[in-house]
């Protein structure tokens, strides 16, 4: 490809639990390719692999410049899960990676609560609760970020898929014993999906995809809402604790909005209705919106921004940082300088 025809391009990643999904596209364009890999990033004593990271990215990058045509990466936008805590690895390595395979000059590496939020609100303030397995609310007045949650399954994700499976578990438990709190469909609910609930600790402590499994009760809580009060409890109880979250991290001034995000909502009204009610109770000054996208789209927006000038979005030093590539020199500098 000739140098002169080559437009000045973006790459957009979102890096989680299912694999990498990537976008190839200009500002001018949009999204021009996109493509994904099956295969999660491993995590190590330094945390995230910035090593396998790229030998998953390459491939895919090839495929998606092949189909875009002519473009230059000149910016990228990555958003991974575990970034807050466990990047410090990526942080180090990976703008000099994409440096060195594809010149790249502009690198953003975002939490994926950060590319969730652009997706869902784009680089306006407000708040945005991002609920799947886990669960974690974010929020920024776009001078700073705020966090609540987020903690996994032993110590917070409240209100999350897999702590709605666990209260949904416990009340079956209780109905077996006979105790208070118990719910009789709720027990043949778990006796349908893991057998007799007497093996249930046998069956789960020892699985490294514990709140997986527990998250996939959820949706059997959330089907007997209608007729069950103990099922509806526990979804009220779960939407409390998304409005403390949103609370805790949501700006107090202007007219803020507030999102949410993930695949835990496709429960629907079940949750969604209690979660309205909670919300307006604790934030009556906020508007709940439709979120706009997914965090991929989050990644895009960052990336197609990156790729003409500043951020938006404040930076932070675990939640979104920005490094530049002023000619062999790589910098590290705060976002908007």
């Amino acid at each position: 490809m000739s140098g002169a025809s080559e437009e000045s391009g973006f790459l957009a990643v979102d890096s989680g639990g299912s694999g990498l999904r990537a976008v190839v596209g200009t500002a001018e364009r949009g999204p021009l390719a996109r493509r994904a890999s099956g295969e999660p990033v491993r995590t190590g004593d330094r945390g995230i692999d910035p090593g396998h990271f790229m030998e998953q990215l390459v491939p895919l990058v090839r495929a998606l410049t092949a189909e875009a045509g002519a473009v230059t990466l000149t910016a990228v936008a990555v958003g991974a899960a575990g970034l807050a805590s466990l990047g410090a690895g990526l942080r180090a390595e990976l703008p000099g990676a994409l440096a060195r395979e594809w010149g790249v000059r502009s690198v953003a590496l975002a939490a994926d609560a950060v590319t969730a939020y652009m997706g869902a609100l784009g680089p306006r303030p407000g708040a945005v609760i991002a609920g799947g397995t886990g669960l974690i609310a974010v929020g920024t007045d776009l001078t700073g970020w705020r966090r609540a949650d987020g903690w996994g399954h032993l110590l917070g994700d409240c209100g999350s898929g897999a702590w709605i499976g666990r209260a949904g578990l416990e009340a079956a438990l209780r109905a077996h014993d006979g105790r208070e709190g118990g719910s009789a469909r709720l027990l043949a609910c778990a006796q349908e999906a893991f057998g007799p609930v007497v093996g249930l600790p046998g069956a789960l402590y020892p699985r490294p995809d514990r709140p997986a499994v527990l998250a996939s009760f959820a949706p059997r809580v959330a089907a007997c809402a209608g007729e069950d009060p103990v099922a509806a409890g526990i979804l009220r109880e779960a939407a409390r604790h998304m409005a403390d979250s949103a609370a805790a991290v949501c700006p107090a001034g202007g007219e803020p909005r507030v999102a949410v995000t993930g695949g835990l909502f496709k429960l629907g009204d079940p949750l969604l209705g209690p979660l309205d009610e909670e919300l307006t109770r604790r934030l009556p000054q906020v508007r709940r919106v439709p979120a706009e996208g997914d965090p991929l789209h989050g990644a895009v927006r960052i990336a197609a921004e990156l790729s003409t000038g500043p951020l938006t979005l404040p930076g932070d030093e675990t939640m979104l940082s920005v490094t530049t590539r002023p000619g062999d020199l790589i910098r590290s500098h705060p976002i908007g300088t």
